[in-house]
């Protein structure tokens, strides 16, 4: 048995679960996968007691006495020190500082996409009205995959898979199910996505839960 428990949430609307697993996964770190559920006024009491704020994600390290690590940026740091040759960040100092800050903007930002278009795997890409400030988060997320792509040369924002791919993939999500940009950065990111195994399975998964979470289900 592996060292490591991530602590996880329904894979249809978990954006904050996917992140860590997604980033995990892609990058073969060793993890014992707990699925604990979400209910249908989307509370997650089985994490009582496991982490300190009742939220996922949320990673125990066994070898040091089931200590919790809980916030997304937190793991990521925390892996990274337990897993440096794995790449989760770039190998240069300069593309460190640059991804760091990607998933800091991530982590903080993006406020108005994620109150009004709630990550849901199984939604039909019907487009969505949405608010001024939430098409400023869509145009700044764009920006953000074009010019990355472009430095980078792809297929992942910052050339080979990364945290910032894992952080930013709920962002693609929303904006591919809302239909909410339409570009070619957009379209390139989307397809580094779907050549990646541990994206396929984190969404064959998603779209054979039967959950339904009334307030992520918007019309």
């Amino acid at each position: 048995m592996t060292d490591l428990a991530l602590y996880i949430t329904n894979k249809n609307y978990s954006s904050l679960s996917l992140r860590i697993w997604l980033l995990m996964c892609a990058l073969d770190i060793p993890f014992e996968e707990v699925m604990v559920p979400m209910t249908g006024e989307a509370q997650i009491p089985g994490m009582t007691g496991i982490s300190p704020t009742g939220k996922v994600p949320c990673l125990v390290d066994r070898d040091q006495g089931g200590l919790a690590i809980w916030e997304s940026t937190a793991i990521t740091e925390y892996l990274n020190e337990l897993f440096p040759e794995c790449g989760i960040w770039p190998a240069q100092m300069r593309d460190r500082a640059r991804a760091r800050a990607l998933v800091s903007e991530m982590h903080g930002g993006f406020a108005a996409l994620r109150g009004e278009c709630p990550m849901n795997m199984r939604r039909p890409p019907v487009t969505l009205a949405v608010s001024d400030a939430c098409r400023a988060n869509v145009a700044r997320a764009g920006a953000i995959f074009a010019s990355s792509l472009d430095t980078s040369g792809g297929p992942f924002l910052l050339g080979r898979f990364s945290a910032v791919d894992a952080f930013y993939a709920p962002v693609l999500s929303r904006i591919l199910t809302y239909n909410l940009l339409d570009s070619a950065a957009v379209h390139a990111f989307a397809d580094a996505l779907e050549n990646l195994p541990a994206w396929q399975e984190w969404r064959s998964a998603a779209l054979a839960e039967t959950v339904i979470i009334a307030t992520d289900e918007v019309e």
